[in-house]
């Protein structure tokens, strides 16, 4: 049984990734979200927002083996109206989030035989789509920091991996879905013709996380629905 540790486990992929893992794994999990479903988990949770939370009141176990980041956050306007501050919140959120965690736990990660560390990226981070200059720059950010991270810790046998998601139907994109109207269009734009869901998703985080995938570190592995490489 691995100690494994998601952040952002509340709702969406991080609950589903949760829920999954929770069947076979010591799952300890943070999120500013607390519902009643994931109370109904056998899991360690910790109410707490990880950019303003002390990841030091956690008494986390000693051997980490696996650490999913999972927040995220969809912030589509035209270019002309995205602040600053738009640009900076993306990219506390998806990128300075996930170095606050892995730097917390790395000492902790270091400890187990085979640690992998999940991130995620956004297939915006591939492709040019209009209103996503934000996302596209803080989630091209996370890609930066899963190539890197995967080279600097090899040596300590830790992997790095993030997923690269398109439209999922999850809480954070309610409102991109919110009709049937909506979600015919959304699907229509991927090769096969339908938005992802967070099951299949956290799949693939269970995957990452688990020796049948001990020889892949430094990859963005897109889910997209053939989105990041398809044209038709």
């Amino acid at each position: 049984m691995k100690n494994i540790v998601i952040i952002g486990c509340g709702q969406g992929i991080g609950f589903a990734a949760a829920k999954i893992l929770s069947e076979n794994h010591n799952v300890i999990g943070i999120s500013r979200t607390e519902n009643t479903e994931i109370k109904n988990l056998n899991i360690q949770f910790h109410p707490m927002d990880i950019l303003s939370g002390n990841l030091n009141e956690i008494i986390f176990p000693e051997v980490i083996d696996g650490l999913v980041y999972a927040p995220g956050s969809i912030n589509l306007k035209p270019f002309n109206r995205l602040s600053i501050e738009d640009f900076e919140n993306d990219f506390e959120v998806n990128v300075l989030g996930a170095v606050k965690a892995i730097q917390k736990l790395l000492p902790n990660l270091k400890k187990s035989e085979s640690a992998s560390v999940v991130l995620f990226s956004s297939v915006a981070a591939k492709l040019g789509m209009p209103f996503h200059a934000s996302i596209s720059a803080s989630k091209s950010a996370v890609e930066g920091l899963t190539k890197s991270l995967a080279a600097e810790l090899s040596a300590q046998k830790v992997r790095v991996n993030a997923i690269a998601p398109s439209l999922t139907d999850t809480n954070l994109a309610s409102t991109l879905l919110s009709t049937p109207q909506k979600r015919e269009a959304s699907g229509k734009r991927h090769p096969l013709q339908r938005v992802g869901t967070a099951d299949e998703i956290a799949k693939m985080v269970e995957f990452l996380l688990d020796e049948n995938s001990s020889w892949i570190t430094g990859q963005i592995i897109g889910i997209d629905g053939g989105m990041g490489n398809i044209k038709l």
